[in-house]
């Protein structure tokens, strides 16, 4: 065919692409549209294994040395892993490459790389071929070699690399440090994901802002930057006829890379390893979410007290203020689970050490004895950076043990806390063990219920290969402890320090190893720190969790800041360095969320601001939202003025508020974490999750999802009494008085009250709520009564509502059921024929009968009043030992919002049933006669 005629064929079956693009602006310099820095690619050979994959070669056209030679042939490997994965890998034909490490990572192999080119080959350059599998179709063109992957039902292509001359980005280019691949985007996909990063317009992506991704100690104060964590995945979320299909992409890629979203298109611009796809189909966000994490690991079980609150500050400069901290949360009447210590307990800022005159042993052991015994935690910090100290017993053993990155055979030094330090390389198997080793001996010391790893993207105070200044104290003890005082040179004779291309990393100019690990440093086996720089965190992780482990039998609890694909399979994450700023409040809501697209569901930002000193307003608002995040945490910078929640009056009155309800809604959020265990479904997640085909909803940031229907809309700005809160269609329900309901007709925004200590939360309607009665700590909390709510559309005589509630003995690693220690119960409701029935279905209802665990009310909303016929059965005969007569009907007529008043809706009531006394590991059924208008 024609050469000039291949731009047409690429439309005629790609179907998608643009003619006008947007030129790509960014925050730092912008080329004009680019010099085609390769010339593509074509497919020279195609066969398919045993396995139904497609293995090819594709061998370059016209070599070009802009960011290096291109290699020459690169093996191409397709296969549909299951019916809505599809793996697209492109590497290396002559030479294996650098990928994120099997072991870290567990997936499937694909086949090692092989120059040979047996096969058909493919002399018809035009004619598109196809492997269909599953829901995706992957289509691809010879020369110059693109791919498209189609949605098999409905024809829809998700990607296509198809490059002609008008578009602003290259065809295919695979060179040792840089490699190029775009897709087209129709202009109404809604992308979320490719974090970390601190998003100010919000959950969407936002065209022409950078997204690079390079793990980074840069404050999440700073906006479209790269930070603690690379998540290389997007979720597309495209509606066509009001109906909507979200598809997931994930490039399993741990290299630096700046990826470029134009709106129309996609381009990722990556310094190393290989192009390693994979497309999950959905089509629903949630199932995108399921698909992602069944490939990366599905998010930790959560001890429950770790959904308690959480109490950390950095300059609590002994024992006996951290007991004054507890105390005076108990006597406000405070909710608090959990204290920590930053690096205050240590001695001399080193890992897994005590400062014996500041938190003597012995009065440390007395006060954990105190309180654990009435529930509580307690948690500290641990570095990386193990301090050069000849004294040291952590860093002599793993000086020992070789356990450090070197750098031209000897460890690379860096600062941190301590002074001078080495980082462990924790992809050597002899470190893990060293570190396993090391938390056993520290939990001897202080048996601390957690471990929370920090500075881990790897940070370094210093840059460049550095030495131990001689006569002179290092660091001096005085002035800021980040203040590099090593003796330190620039590193810029390789091409790993100053690669060809240079991603966008801090935003500056700067080299990649600034502020980290020299990128030429060499990790166990040759590893270079250029190529897993990014995974060192997640590495730490790991051996992180193995120690945890092994300690006593007991389900870890790690919260970690740098994260990578998988981190939430074995820890939570918060969102590091924040402001105590109103904007920083809302910058909260969207990375909360893009966690939970990245399969790290338990996630929270410090409240009240990490600093500087937050205003009573804001911390009064701030606590009112983070008790409804997942990982809920007051954290205050060393130089900010004291904010526990009762150093204000007023915020102590909206942390009672807000955190009572969190406590009463516990066994809610831990049902919620069974599912993110089981299914990956995040605990917080954008209201679209749930009404994926209302398009108003695509760029909500304000407000969010707790599962699948309890809306949170927070206060978000300083003097607001009132906010505008967007309700989709149906009945919703103020879960701090039932009594009050919203109802949209449509998706529309109402004005809700709001004053100083009240945060509006919503229950959707057609869901079954179980809570308890709340309490301080969760232990006490956990044992309390259940109460059922019930939720149906307001005014109805028909409908169903169902509910979930799982328990177990979260001190057990596993989070399963089947094993004598959990209880799983299905609720449901249902209202037909004039006859209102609630039920119950149970599993493994053994062990809540053990814990004595009772219902002691259930109430329904939305329908009318009783009539008559109230009865329960409990199984085991009749009402179970229930006393029906002591049973109590009261029903309270239902408020609407005046804005409501004259659209036609029916009177229904509130309907509370009270003093039953069902067991929850029992099967049970209620009925009665309801009113019919």
């Amino acid at each position: 065919m024609i050469s000039s005629l291949r731009p047409l064929l690429h439309l005629a079956i790609f179907l998608v692409i643009s003619a006008s693009i947007p030129p790509f602006s960014s925050s730092k310099a912008a080329a004009p549209l680019p010099t085609k820095i390769g010339n593509g690619y074509r497919l020279i050979s195609v066969d398919k294994s045993s396995d139904g994959a497609l293995i090819g070669h594709l061998q370059v056209n016209r070599k070009n040395n802009i960011y290096g030679p291109d290699i020459p042939l690169l093996q191409l490997y397709v296969k549909h892993e299951t019916g809505d994965r599809l793996r697209v890998h492109i590497t290396d034909a002559r030479q294996q490459r650098w990928e994120v490490p099997y072991n870290l990572l567990p997936r499937e192999q694909h086949p090692a790389p092989s120059k040979q080119t047996t096969g058909r080959s493919s002399e018809t350059p035009s004619i598109p071929t196809e492997l269909a599998g599953g829901e995706f179709t992957f289509i691809y063109i010879t020369d110059p070699f693109s791919f498209a992957v189609k949605r098999k039902s409905t024809g829809e292509i998700l990607f296509n690399s198809a490059a002609d001359e008008s578009s602003p980005y290259n065809s295919l280019v695979f060179k040792d440090q840089y490699l190029e691949i775009s897709t087209l985007l129709p202009n109404d996909a809604s992308l979320y994901g490719l974090g970390e990063n601190t998003q100010p317009h919000g959950i969407k992506l936002y065209p022409n802002d950078p997204y690079t991704l390079w793990t980074t100690d840069q404050s999440a104060i700073n906006l479209n930057m790269d930070l603690y964590g690379s998540h290389p995945v997007y979720m597309d979320l495209r509606n066509v006829g009001g109906e909507a299909k979200a598809h997931g992409v994930l490039l399993l890629n741990s290299n630096g890379m700046d990826v470029v979203y134009r709106g129309t298109s996609l381009t990722y611009k990556v310094i190393g390893g290989i192009f390693d796809f994979y497309f999950f189909s959905g089509p629903s966000p949630l199932a995108v979410v399921d698909q992602y994490t069944q490939l990366i690991g599905r998010p930790a079980p959560m001890p429950y007290w770790s959904l308690g609150f959480h109490q950390c500050r950095w300059g609590y400069h002994n024992l006996s203020v951290v007991e004054d901290v507890v105390e005076n949360y108990k006597k406000a009447e405070i909710p608090l689970d959990v204290i920590w210590n930053d690096d205050d307990h240590m001695d001399g800022h080193k890992d897994f050490t005590l400062n014996q005159k500041n938190y003597p042993h012995p009065k440390l052991i007395n006060f954990l004895n105190k309180i654990h015994a009435r529930g509580m935690k307690y948690i500290v910090i641990i570095d990386p950076g193990i301090g050069v100290n000849s004294s040291y017993g952590t860093y002599q053993r793993g000086l020992a043990n070789d356990v450090f990155i070197k750098y031209e055979g000897k460890p690379f030094l860096a600062q941190v806390w301590p002074g001078p330090v080495n980082f462990p390389d924790f992809l050597n198997p002899k470190t893990v063990f060293w570190w396993v080793d090391e938390i056993r001996r520290f939990h001897e010391l202080v048996p601390v219920d957690g471990l929370w790893i920090d500075m881990n993207e790897a940070s370094n105070f210093c840059s460049g290969l550095c030495s131990i200044p001689k006569g002179k104290q290092c660091p001096s003890g005085t002035g800021p402890g980040w203040i590099c005082c090593l003796d330190c040179k620039n590193i810029t004779k390789t091409r790993w320090d100053e690669p060809p291309y240079k991603i966008n990393a801090s935003g500056t100019p700067v080299p990649i190893g600034y502020k980290t690990i020299a990128t030429s440093a060499v990790h166990y086996n040759g590893v270079l720190e250029y190529n897993a720089h990014s995974i060192y965190g997640f590495s730490q992780t790991i051996a992180t969790h193995k120690g945890l482990q092994g300690l006593q039998g007991k389900r870890p609890f790690i919260l970690t800041r740098s994260t990578f694909v998988g981190s939430g399979h074995y820890a939570a994450h918060w969102t590091g360095d924040n402001k105590g700023t109103w904007d920083d409040l809302k910058y909260s809501i969207s990375t909360m969320l893009n966690f939970g697209i990245f399969g790290i569901p338990m996630v929270g930002s410090d409240i009240c601001g990490f600093y500087p000193a937050p205003t009573e307003e804001l911390c009064n608002r701030w606590i009112e939202l983070g008790a409804f995040y997942p990982f809920s945490r007051d954290h205050a910078n060393y130089y900010s003025p004291r904010q526990e929640l009762y150093q204000w009056k007023s915020v102590a009155k909206s942390a009672k508020n807000a955190l009572g309800m969190r406590y009463k809604l516990l066994p809610y959020l831990y049902t919620l974490t069974y599912e993110a265990h089981t299914t990956g479904a995040p605990v917080a997640r954008p209201v679209f999750f749930s009404f994926p085909n209302i398009t108003k909803l695509y760029g909500l940031s304000t407000q969010f999802l707790l599962g699948s229907s309890l809306m949170v809309s927070p206060v978000l700005d300083k003097h607001q009494t009132k906010i505008s809160v967007m309700f989709p269609p149906g009945t919703w329900y103020n879960l701090f008085d039932l009594s009050r309901a919203v109802v949209a007709k449509e998706t529309e925004s109402f004005s809700m009250d709001a004053p100083l200590h009240v945060i509006n939360v919503h229950l959707y309607q057609n869901t079954i709520l179980p809570m308890q009665r709340g309490g301080l700590i969760s232990r006490e909390a956990r044992t309390t009564p259940f109460t059922l709510i019930v939720t149906f559309p307001a005014g109805a005589t028909t409908g169903e509502a169902k509910g979930k509630l799982y328990i177990d003995n979260d001190e057990l690693p596993e989070m399963k059921l089947g094993n004598g220690e959990s209880t799983y119960v299905e609720f449901n409701a249902k209202a037909e024929n004039g006859i209102v029935k609630v039920w119950s279905e149970v599993e493994g209802g053994e062990f809540a009968v053990e814990k004595g665990l009772i219902i002691e009310k259930v109430t329904v909303v939305g329908l009318a009043g009783v009539r008559g016929g109230f009865a329960v059965e409990v199984e085991g005969g009749g009402g179970g030992g229930l006393d029906v007569s002591a049973v109590e009907v009261v029903e309270t007529e239902h408020l609407f919002l005046e804005e409501l008043k004259g659209k036609g809706r029916k009177k229904s009531k509130m309907v509370e049933v009270k003093g039953l006394e069902i067991p929850v590991g029992k099967s049970f059924s209620m009925t009665w006669k309801m009113v019919v208008n």
